[in-house]
Order: structure tokens, then sequence, then C-alpha cells
């Protein structure tokens, strides 16, 4: 089955919901919006944490996933979630078109343009290089929030946080939000890089043990985590106890759909009428970033669409409709 919209925008985080909501209220016709998970709203749905929102309006993750998914829908785009799009359907030089597969089975999209908001990722313990065995206890940033505030899944009762950005903190609030303590934050950096007050806050009055110039080396225990070797920069070792460790950071982008598109990735992509916005552009950046980052696209998206519609200059030429032996020639 093949179908067609005017924008296709794959990803449903805070840059897709906001290009699609830009687009539909500025009347670029069909816009529609596809995310494989099932709820649309991007990383921010399962931060349970504040920061978000403005000062004047604070929200949660949550809450402010619910107000990009609303006002995408207020404008008329349509959201749809659990489709996968698999590939490019159709020739690289051809229209537009995305193969797709989700509740009604596989799909054929082709559109006028498409935007790629398909966001990143934290590399995990095992693209890290990190040895040792396989056991229970060991998350990402994501796969820790999605297992305390998504599903209200048990964690352990010690972590290790690795690594020491803004998101390392808020690593350490869902860990403590789930009932654990945090045994320390460990990172290669000379420093934690966020705001000095929230490192001083977590260090001080949180007590929470910052090792800098410091990386785990291997993770230690079989069945479920019993600790996690650390090197030091002067080349000591210590082993710190515990049965959970959580990889915080690294982020890569999500870019299987523009490789394999064979896609050169900026705003504008190398090929006409596709573009990339959020994080898949810049891997980590905050979601309030992303979002704007989706809101200045979508522009640069109607413009396009505006000179697709714009007749050629040669479509202004008069000429006769009918020929006859008797049409005086120049």
């Amino acid at each position: 089955m093949t179908r067609g919209v005017d924008v296709l925008v794959v990803g449903a985080g805070p840059a897709g919901l906001a290009a699609a909501a830009r687009l539909a209220a500025g009347g670029a016709g069909r816009v529609e919006v596809l995310d494989r998970e099932q709820c649309a709203g991007g990383v921010p749905r399962h931060c349970a944490h504040g920061g978000y929102g403005t000062w004047l309006r604070p929200l949660t993750g949550p809450g402010y996933a619910r107000l990009l998914v609303d006002a995408a829908l207020r404008t008329g785009a349509v959201v749809r979630t659990a489709v996968s799009v698999l590939d490019w359907a159709g020739p690289p030089h051809g229209p537009l078109a995305l193969a797709t597969v989700g509740r009604g089975g596989p799909e054929t999209v082709e559109a006028r343009a498409v935007i790629l908001a398909t966001g990143a990722r934290e590399r995990p313990r095992a693209a890290r290089l990190v040895p040792g065995t396989r056991p229970a206890g060991v998350y990402t940033t994501g796969e820790l929030q999605q297992a305390v505030h998504l599903y209200g899944q048990r964690i352990g009762t010690r972590a290790v946080i690795v690594g020491a950005e803004g998101v390392s903190y808020s690593a350490a609030d869902t860990v403590r939000a789930a009932g654990a303590g945090v045994v320390a934050m460990v990172t290669e950096s000379d420093r934690a890089r966020t705001t000095r007050l929230r490192a001083q806050d977590a260090r001080l009055r949180r007590r929470v043990p910052q090792l800098t110039g410091t990386a785990v080396v291997e993770l230690l225990g079989h069945g479920r985590l019993s600790g996690v070797r650390v090197r030091h920069r002067d080349g000591r070792t210590a082993v710190l106890a515990c049965d959970t460790v959580v990889f915080t950071g690294d982020f890569v982008p999500e870019n299987e759909l523009a490789r394999r598109g064979g896609l050169t990735l900026a705003a504008e992509t190398s090929r006409p009428g596709v573009f990339a916005a959020g994080g898949l552009l810049h891997p980590g950046q905050s979601a309030a970033d992303a979002a704007r980052a989706g809101a200045r696209v979508a522009v640069t998206v109607q413009r396009f669409l505006n000179d697709a519609c714009r007749p050629a200059p040669e479509a202004n030429l008069a000429v006769p409709s009918r020929l006859s032996a008797d049409t005086p020639m120049p």
C-alpha cells in the first residue's frame, strides 16, 4: 500500500514535534509524524525530574512531552506511534518515499519533504569497550529512566554513575527516586561537566563522591553486578562495591536511516527535500534546544515547499497551441 503526505517527519521527539506544529500551523498541507515508540514525546516523557519548560512555567519531562504533543495535534499534524521506518523506497533520485511497518502492516509513504528527527542515544557498555562479565544491573541513562519511570521496575541498592555531565546528575536523581544510593560518580575528565551549583549540591548536600581522572575498566560479578574496577590517572586501581552501574553521556546520533540513504547530514541534507534537526545533528543537546532547532528547520522546509509550487519562468511564455500553413513564421 502506498499513500502520500506533504511533509513526513521521522521521530516524535522535541525536534520532530516542534517542526510538525510549525509546518501544520503554517499551512504546509498534510503533516505526519512517525515514531517507533508506543507514545510520542521522545526522551522527556521518561524523565520524571524537573528542569523543563520555563522559569515562569516549570515542567517535568513528561509534562513537557505532553505540551509538545498537544501543540502538534492542535495545529492539525497527524502523530502515528508504533510505526517503524525501515528504509528508503524507490530509486535514490526518484520521489521521496519511505518503507514503514506498523500495526496495520507494511506501507510506503511518499512525501514532498521529509524531516529526519531521529535523535541520539548513549553508547552502551559494549560500545565503550569495558571488559568483564555480563551481569544484570548495567544500564544507560535512558534504560534506567524507562525502567524506573515507565515500567516501575526495581533496580539495585548501590549504584555507580559513569560520567559527570548534566545527564549524569539526572541519572543520579533517578537512582535516588528508585530508593537506591549513589556510591560515586566516576569521570575521566578533570572536573564535572555541569554547572558548579549542581556539582556542589551533589557533592556536599547529597554526599555523592566524585572521582575525577578515573575510568571504569572492568565489571565484576556473575548473575548480578557485584562491583566495578576503576583506574585512576596515576595507575592506581580500586574496586567500588555496587550492584548497579549507569553509563551516561557519550551520545551518538541515530543516523541509520541517513546512512542507508547515503545522505550528508545538515539542516538541509545532500538530497533535495530531505532535512534534519535535533539530536541527529547535535547529539546530547537539550530538549529545549532540539525543539528550537525543529522550529527553525520548519521555516526552511516551508520555503522549499513554496519554491516547489512556484512555476518556472518558462511557464510564463505564451506559445501558440495550434499551427497551420498560414501561421506566419518569425
